[in-house]
């Protein structure tokens, strides 16, 4: 992996030293900050790398973000060539549309090996949208990552850990396992998940960013930004603005995308706030 490539892409110029916590607590809000969570890449060609490697080169050349499978297994390896410790994990996230069974579906790193205390573990995960912005300690306890507020304890469904979300947020939990995997445990999962047209990232194209003030969120044509205090909402209503909103808030510009290309999203994720709309009137 283009390692130098992938640091300067988040923003770090240069690093150096062993891993400390104070260096991986960077690294994840800059991944977070910089690196979309999206699925606007699987809305014209569904599918799409899972190696880390090749994930690396299209978030480098901003031709995308990710999801899950994607940005954690592209940090797993940028820190494991850092010097850290990193094992992967099977997970379940539940939303109220997802009871949240540990199916694989979703990819959590824990890491250690830092130098003030190299058994403890952390939870690290780039791939839940509007989730973590630094890493956690792995063991019970709430934590505040503005604007939310996060808690860890022992999963009720598996032998591993259950991450508790905010209230406000659209996730309401997830579930991991404590075994390790290899990034093969989830080749199956990113198929169906990348590529199904009845897949919920291929039918919704999203994207969401962490920043240091806020959580935004592109649902279709639909923005909104999280504060502590407030949703701020707007409906985009142009494509002009569409791809600026990428662009300037998500990093996303598209440089390999067409003007055909371009109205050919546009006139996608504008029927899906339209279908959006339908079964909101019917109900």
């Amino acid at each position: 992996m283009d390692t130098k490539g992938l640091l300067q892409r988040i923003g770090i110029d240069r690093y150096d030293g062993p891993p400390r916590l104070e260096a991986l607590t960077q690294l994840h809000a800059a991944f977070v900050d910089q690196v979309p969570y999206e699925t606007v890449q699987y809305q014209l060609t569904p599918g799409g790398p899972l190696e880390p490697e090749d994930v690396a080169k299209r978030i480098i050349a901003r031709e995308t973000g990710g999801y899950c499978f994607q940005l954690n297994g592209t940090l797993a390896l940028l820190l494991t060539e850092l010097g850290y410790r990193v094992e992967m994990h099977r997970g379940g996230v539940q939303t109220v549309n997802r009871p949240g069974d540990i199916d694989g579906s979703h990819l959590v790193l824990t890491v250690s090996g830092l130098a003030e205390d190299p058994e403890r573990l952390w939870l690290v995960d780039a791939g839940l949208g509007d989730g973590l912005r630094y890493p956690m300690p792995l063991e019970t306890g709430e934590m505040e990552q503005y604007p939310f507020t996060l808690r860890l304890r022992p999963s009720e469904k598996t032998d591993g850990w259950r991450l508790d979300h905010d209230p406000r947020a659209s996730l309401i939990g997830m579930d991991f396992e404590s075994a390790p995997v290899t990034l093969d445990a989830f080749a199956a999962q990113h198929a169906a998940l990348s590529a199904d047209p009845a897949s919920p990232f291929v039918r919704l194209a999203s994207a969401f960013r962490r920043t240091p003030e806020s959580v935004v969120v592109l649902r279709s044509v639909g923005l909104s930004e999280t504060f502590s205090d407030r949703v701020d909402s707007t409906l985009i209503e142009n494509p002009t603005d569409y791809f600026t909103a990428l662009a300037d808030v998500f990093r996303l510009p598209l440089p390999h995308y067409s003007a055909a290309d371009r109205d050919t999203l546009w006139r996608r994720v504008w029927s899906q706030y339209e279908d959006f709309q339908a079964r909101a009137t019917s109900s």
